[in-house]
């Protein structure tokens, strides 16, 4: 060891063993870079050069038995220092003051104390600081001095998680950066941060006075998180960011769109002083406090805001729309994220630069660990097709999740302790101390920008109301509310700190703060004088394109031969797979006169010629690349080299991006971020597959809240494609059904579109028709019940000619029957794979064209093609019935939608009949012969002459 006192001989005679060793390492280091060592080896090495080796030392000195017995023992405490320095690094948190109330329980913090090491404070004195920590400042000399300063950074109002990071270089960084000595705010930034704290507060304040028992969500207890906001979105933006994406849940959010999104106050004031006061059942929900389309309560409701510096935009900050399904919103966001940050101009893969934009996500305690969305969400961190370059996790920690403690809402220590698994850091700190919140905020954006990678930041404050502000808290958290009330809000707290410390005056903060309420009331007036200007209702046109508007989708025969040729092309070198390139070989013929071209290639041409006409695709699904069924193999893979090759990155017709991505194990979150990334980019058709359709069950509250009803409540508009396999085949109940009766029930307002095809150039016009309505007035999620077995169904192939020549048809009629509309006593009206099999059924049967029977197909469910349909019924005069066909059961499927809208149509007195299963709560058997005995029912049913068809079996 090196002691202080001045010695005249040769200093390396006193070193000796592990000593020397480490004399020699420190050596090594200052060759290398002196700045690296202590100050103190700087001046010995300057002095005496180099120390000599081991084996320069000869002969080896003797030393006494006690003197080795010594050594061992100082090296075992050396080592034992090093772990609780290694320990204060990560367990310091367990004792850090970051809980403003105290309601955390204690911790178990005795691996932080030199006495669980046999370690005194003696022993500690007795090393150099540098021997214990590395980058010791230089006013901390000895080991104790060191353990003393890391425990103060470690265990104070910020406290650190960095361990789990497995990412050396990061780790190291993330350490460095808590110890380093930090970067205090000046006085002008002192002075800023406490007006917004005013602001934030005052601004609930004023609502609760004035606006007595309607709901806020009030930000109290958390105030700080708007300063960190701002600090944020500055340094997102110094990082070259020119979108900042943010989602957060309704705790807050009145408060974030008027300091943060920059919302008028009197825009907020009216909107409350314009709402009835009334008992608002769910707590969240209302009627009537939103003006413009069916609308959304307040503290739902999006917001976008563009920064300027001059004339110059800075960037564009959005908050998305949220409902009260808290955490869903975030892979929507992460979406938003992902298309600020591609440039899809270039045929290929998007090219990306995470720099471009940036997220935030606001969480709340009970949401983070509580819905599986978040982990969901969490798992696109390093996907290359949803990473975006890192997001900004702030947990609004109240403790509390409605009245729910955290002892039974979460097994985790932490809230955040989910982040763990994925070794993103965490930083808690105390909500009361705002200057270590904007530091925690500092090394977030930092770590971000440099890493390109998630932080978490758990706001440890308390909710100074209950769950709203017209629920008293006090009947479940007594306790915990006796000391909210005689709590000091965070403004009194700073503003106290900030005189003590000779900042501000006392005079000085009274006038931020009076400044603040006085610019509240001047809005509150402004809308009072104009009490009598009601907002008015805005109602708006549902667009349905009319025969003039429809686009075409046809694309000359020609040109598609010349795609489909190029199609089949590949690099120099790459070799297919042997089997899969017979089956490829088969399209070079495919678009030959009297060729089929099946439902593969129809959606491979769609592609290339959307392409083509310089618009980009996204697609995405658990097997997008190849497609569960194996029909797509967009994604070629050599077998040779494992090399890749997508034919569409190549094309020499496409003019812009074309992104197909195998997506994790999810639908929700995977389902969300399409759909995000849909809403920020409108131009690009996005589609999302779900390996089966019975899986989008999983994505139910994305469906629900926001692609059905997002542009009624929001006016945010999306063109989201959603392909689910569909179809009974006796593969089990999890394995048949997506579930359409679900989308058709979400159906209104023509709010999207939904279609179940049975031919390839139905489905090459569909997509063609959709991409065309992006970015227009037209622009609705479609739905496809996509096929399985029908994929490669011989029926369900088209001519060429029906994609150089068609477009796509709401209904359409089985060919060869009705010769003679006169004699038509039934017309079968169906949907999907049960017309094919009833086509098939037609052609095996003995009376192959029946004259009393018509089919037709309805391809488009919703909106109802009630015109087409109707012009078909009346064609047919003794009509005596309409039968509706279908393989799901009664209570699924699209019979009870359909039912109403047939009989609309129907002439007065015509029988409308239901043949398929009965009524189950299961969606289909698990047996496949159960389940082909009631297929062939269903349709030998269907087929059988009215004559002798009084009492239809599965007719119920």
């Amino acid at each position: 060891m090196i002691t202080n006192e001045h010695n005249t001989s040769d200093p390396w005679q006193t070193y000796y063993g592990p000593n020397l060793g480490y004399v020699q390492e420190q050596y090594e280091r200052y060759m290398s870079d002196p700045q690296t060592v202590d100050e103190t080896f700087i001046h010995l090495f300057s002095l005496w050069g180099a120390p000599p080796s081991i084996a320069d030392l000869e002969p080896t000195p003797k030393v006494p038995t006690e003197r080795i017995s010594w050594d061992r023992n100082l090296l075992k405490k050396g080592v034992d220092a090093g772990k609780l320095v290694w320990n204060i690094r990560t367990y310091g948190h367990l004792a850090a003051d970051i809980d403003p109330l105290g309601l955390i329980p204690a911790s178990d913090t005795r691996l932080l104390e030199p006495e669980q090491y046999n370690l005194t404070k003696e022993d500690l004195k007795a090393f150099p600081s540098s021997l214990i920590w590395e980058y010791a400042p230089d006013d901390v000399l000895t080991g104790w001095d060191a353990i003393l300063r890391l425990r103060q950074l470690y265990t104070g109002t910020i406290a650190y998680e960095f361990s789990h990071v497995h990412e050396v270089q990061e780790r190291h960084w993330l350490n460095n950066q808590a110890e380093a000595a930090s970067s205090s705010l000046t006085s002008e930034e002192r002075a800023s941060l406490l007006e917004r704290l005013y602001e934030v507060e005052q601004f609930e304040e004023f609502l609760h006075r004035t606006f007595v028992g309607q709901k806020r969500f009030s930000i109290e207890g958390n105030d700080v998180l708007v300063p960190m906001l701002d600090e944020m979105i500055h340094a997102m933006i110094d990082g070259g960011a020119k979108h900042i994406l943010m989602g957060m849940a309704h705790r807050g959010r009145l408060n974030v769109l008027a300091h943060v999104l920059g919302k008028p106050y009197n825009k907020i004031f009216s909107e409350f002083h314009h709402s009835p006061n009334k008992k608002l059942i769910p707590s969240e929900g209302s009627t009537g406090i939103n003006y413009g389309w069916t609308g959304d309560v307040k503290y739902h409701l999006g917001a976008k805001r563009l920064m300027k510096e001059g004339n110059e935009l800075e960037a564009r900050i959005t908050l998305a729309n949220n409902p009260s399904h808290l955490e869903f919103v975030n892979p929507v966001v992460e979406g938003f994220a992902r298309a600020a940050q591609e440039d899809r101009g270039q045929p290929g893969y998007p090219q990306q630069d995470v720099n471009k934009a940036a997220t935030v996500l606001i969480h709340g305690d009970a949401a983070f660990p509580g819905e599986g969305i978040v982990a969901e969400t969490l798992n696109f961190t390093k996907l290359p097709g949803y990473q975006n370059g890192g997001t900004i996790h702030i947990i609004v920690n109240n403790n509390l999740g409605f009245t729910t403690e955290s002892k039974d809402s979460r097994s985790t220590h932490y809230a955040s302790d989910l982040a763990k698994g994925y070794e993103i850091p965490i930083v808690h700190v105390n909500a009361d101390d705002p200057e270590a919140c904007i530091a925690a905020m500092r090394l977030a954006s930092d770590y971000r920008n440099r890493f390109k990678k998630d932080f978490v930041i758990d706001l440890v404050g308390y909710r100074r109301y209950g769950h709203n502000e017209t629920d008293d808290p006090e009947t479940t958290q007594p306790l915990t509310y006796q000391k909210v009330k005689n709590h000091q809000r965070v403004s009194s707290l700073y503003a106290t700190r900030l005189q003590l410390e000779g900042y501000l005056s006392e005079d000085q903060t009274e006038q931020l703060k009076q400044g603040v309420i006085d610019r509240l009331k001047a809005a509150y007036d402004e809308i009072k004088n104009n009490e009598t200007q009601e907002a008015k209702h805005q109602s708006f046109a549902v667009l349905v394109p009319s025969e003039e508007e429809k686009v075409v989708t046809a694309v000359p025969l020609d040109k598609l031969r010349k795609i489909n040729k190029g199609l089949l092309q590949r690099p120099e070198g790459f070799n297919v797979y042997p089997k899969l390139q017979r089956i490829l070989e088969r399209r070079e013929t495919a678009l030959n006169e009297g060729e089929k071209v099946d439902w593969g290639l129809a959606e491979t041409l769609a592609f290339a010629t959307i392409l083509a006409d310089g618009q980009p695709i996204r697609i995405s699904g658990q097997d997008a690349e190849r497609a569960t069924f194996a029909h797509r193999n967009l994604v070629l893979h050599d077998p040779t080299s494992g090399a890749t090759y997508c034919p569409l990155h190549i094309l020499p017709e496409a003019k812009a991006s074309f992104a197909i991505h195998n997506s994790p194990l999810s639908e929700a979150s995977v389902l969300g971020f399409e759909y995000g990334y849909n809403v920020y980019s409108p131009e690009t058709l996005v589609i999302w597959e779900a390996q089966y359709g019975d899986f989008s069950n999983c994505a139910q509250v994305l469906m629900d809240q926001f692609i059905s009803a997002g542009r009624t409540k929001w006016t945010q508009k999306s063109s989201l494609v959603m392909l689910l396999p569909h179809g009974y085949e006796g593969q089990g109940p999890e394995h048949s059904s997506a579930r359409l009766e679900r989308f058709l029930q979400l159906a209104g307002e023509d709010n999207w579109t939904v279609a179940n095809l049975t031919s390839a150039s139905q489905y090459f016009h569909l997509l063609r028709r959709q991409a065309a309505s992006t970015e227009t007035e037209l622009a609705r999620p479609l739905v496809i019940m996509s096929p399985k077995s029908l994929i490669r169904n011989p029926r369900v192939a088209s001519s060429p000619t029906d994609l150089s020549t068609g477009s796509f048809h709401p209904v359409v009629e089985q060919p060869g029957l009705a010769s003679k509309p006169e004699l038509v006593e039934r017309l079968i009206l169906c949907s999907g794979k049960i017309a094919v099999e009833l086509e098939e059924a037609l052609d095996q049967g003995e009376n192959k064209r029946p004259e009393w029977l018509h089919v037709a197909r309805v391809e488009q469910l919703y909106p109802f093609p009630d015109i087409e349909l109707k012009g078909i019924i009346n064609r047919f005069p003794q009509l005596k019935e309409i039968v509706w066909v279908q393989e799901e059961p009664k209570n699924m499927g699209a019979w009870r939608y359909i039912e109403p809208r047939i009989r609309e149509i129907a002439k007065e007195g015509t029988p409308i009949q239901y043949n398929g299963r009965p009524e189950r709560a299961s969606t289909a058997s698990g047996y496949q012969k159960v389940h082909a005995y009631e297929q062939q029912q269903i349709i030998s049913s269907a087929l059988r002459p009215i004559i002798v068809n009084t009492n239809i079996s599965m007719r119920r």
